[in-house]
């Protein structure tokens, strides 16, 4: 098994030569490395946690070896038959289909970088450590498009997600959010579809703060076809994300596979919108799974676009919130980052203790009356309701009047 080395730069493809060439300079061994994945990221399936296992116990040259081959180590075998009895024949298949996939990687790491993409891998300064929470279904590799650095904008971070037939409210609430999220510095991170995700790409990029489109497919192809001068704009203020080789398109099971990537990348997921069945729940599940704070915008409750967060926050799996103040609270630093407690307008009669406010109560809205008859009707003493009268009359609330005392007349 090959060590990576940690915090290495990212290496383009003519620094990364094909394996096993001649007077090997320093570095090869990652060179080998970086190759290696890149042939495994179009061989297994973004996510495919057998692989994971694979190159955990091997390496990405080792695994490379066997998949290659389409025959898995015994030992290995053995290992995955006793996590789940009776898997030899599934994972022939797999192995089988993994050989059949075998590419030139030297051509993806050329086609990408032609493309304007660059690959990272995990150990690379720019890898974002937090996708290791993913496990054995971390990514292989990742491959950007884009001017951030997708390692720091990620340090501060926040999903936004929900609903691509969103409602005007919903769009709304999302480009607000993501709004007030970028002016306070934090970078967001969606999937880039319709609706939603589209809706808080904009609101991000409209205080040019860095953003992360997460896609389903390769960071060359548009999908949605409709987002292209949001994917130009976001490449040029934040970065594009893919787990798939160059040319690849995406399918329904990627966009449910790529939502863990959106999760695990960010310190808190917000959903905005969702139906009951939704995508969008699939990305909040990820985040629960992995201990990020899930969070939910409550929305009409005749809305079917917002049952799906309801269900979320009825069931206590996510945390309801309706400003960006709020989110920061839950993903900011403990103690520093606290929201204003929400409170009502301020009255004048705010300020009264109990017992004025009892007097003031007492004084009938049309007409006057007495210190006594108010005494009686506040259930105060004589002299109480006598120096209380003082000080609402000095205080503009009451006047006196032929018969007694009354409510001062205000414009």
């Amino acid at each position: 098994m090959s060590p990576e080395s940690a915090d290495a730069p990212g290496l383009s493809a003519d620094e990364c030569p094909v394996a096993g060439t001649p007077d090997s300079p320093p570095g090869q061994d990652r060179c080998e490395d970086r190759l290696a994945r890149v042939a495994l990221m179009r061989m297994a399936e973004a996510g495919d946690p057998v692989m994971g296992r694979l190159i955990r116990a091997y390496g990405p040259r080792g695994a490379l070896e066997q998949a290659r081959r389409g025959v898995l180590a015994p030992e290995f075998v053995a290992a995955e038959e006793a996590g789940a009895p009776r898997r030899r024949t599934d994972l022939d298949r797999l192995a089988a289909s993994w050989s059949a996939r075998y590419a030139d990687p030297a051509a993806d790491l050329a086609q990408g970088d032609e493309r304007g993409a660059r690959l990272v891998i995990p150990g690379d300064a720019e890898w974002p450590t937090q996708l290791d929470d993913l496990g054995d279904t971390r990514p292989f590799g990742l491959w950007l498009d884009g001017r951030a650095n997708l390692r720091l904008s990620c340090l501060r971070s926040v999903a936004i997600v929900g609903a691509r037939a969103a409602t005007p409210y919903g769009t709304t609430v999302a480009a607000d959010l993501a709004h007030g999220l970028g002016s306070r510095g934090w970078c967001v991170v969606s999937g880039g579809a319709y609706g939603i995700d589209g809706a808080a790409h904009r609101g991000a990029l409209a205080v040019r703060t860095p953003t992360v489109v997460v896609l389903a497919c390769g960071t060359d192809v548009c999908y949605p076809s409709a987002h292209e001068e949001l994917f130009r704009a976001v490449r040029g203020h934040g970065v594009v994300v893919s787990e798939w080789p160059p040319g690849s398109h995406p399918t329904r099971l990627r966009f449910l596979v790529r939502n863990r990537v959106i999760a695990a990348l960010s310190r808190g997921t917000v959903v905005v919108q969702a139906a009951v069945r939704s995508g969008a729940l699939n990305t909040a599940a990820h985040a629960s799974g992995l201990n990020r704070h899930l969070m939910a915008v409550p929305g009409p409750i005749t809305s079917e676009a917002s049952a799906g967060c309801h269900v979320l926050i009825r069931q206590g799996k996510a945390v309801c919130v309706t400003s960006v103040e709020e989110i920061v609270e839950l993903v900011g630093s403990i103690g520093d980052d606290l929201a204003p407690e929400q409170r009502g307008q301020a009255r004048p009669h705010d300020a009264l203790n109990d017992e004025t406010r009892r007097v003031l109560e007492a004084i009938p809205a049309r007409g006057a009356a007495g210190p006594a008859a108010i005494a009686v009707a506040a259930g105060v003493d004589l002299t109480t309701a006598l120096g209380c009268l003082g000080g609402l009359a000095a205080a503009g609330f009451v006047e006196a009047a032929d018969r007694g005392w009354r409510l001062r007349r205000r414009g």
